[in-house]
């Protein structure tokens, strides 16, 4: 049954790659984004990919945070209007600084979690092209485990050891 299993799998995989690449291949033709790749800000984000990623989710996760801070900014200006202005800046210090720990703890995140994913996909891309390669006859290697199986259950029948 997992014979039957592997190349329906495989087609799979390869139908779910043919649709990323056609829908990499739209965004890459759109004309905007040529026009950006070949501007110098994009070159060099073309040659560091580690970055953007980085900066991609610095700027996802810190959206929450620094949306709480311009209302929070709001607020106090509509209260500074009705006269309370010493409160205004100690409130806006405090979430000023607060602001600042959040968005360098949330700049660290990104970095782990940037590093987390770019070491995933290379891990899962390096065993999902050796389990896929067409060099790897599936027989070979299953006679070789059928094998190892039978070596370790004779050595473990032996009495005596």
């Amino acid at each position: 049954m997992a014979k039957e299993e592997t190349p329906s799998v495989s087609r799979d995989l390869q139908e779910l790659q043919r649709r990323l690449g056609l829908l990499l291949e739209t965004f890459q033709n759109n004309s905007k984004v040529v026009a950006f790749m070949k501007s110098p800000v994009g070159r060099f984000l073309d040659r560091h990919p580690f970055l953007v990623l980085t900066m991609l989710m610095f700027v996802t996760m810190s959206a929450i945070p620094v949306g709480f801070f311009l209302l929070i900014v709001v607020l106090t200006s509509l209260g500074a209007l009705m006269g309370a202005v010493l409160l205004e800046g100690l409130v806006i210090s405090v979430c000023g600084l607060s602001l600042l720990c959040v968005l360098c703890g949330l700049g660290f995140l990104s970095l782990a979690l940037s590093g987390i994913a770019m070491t995933s996909y290379v891990v899962v891309s390096c065993l999902m092209s050796y389990w896929f390669s067409p060099s790897r006859p599936p027989t070979q290697q299953n006679a070789n485990i059928d094998r190892q199986l039978a070596m370790k259950f004779t050595e473990s029948e032996k009495p005596g050891l």
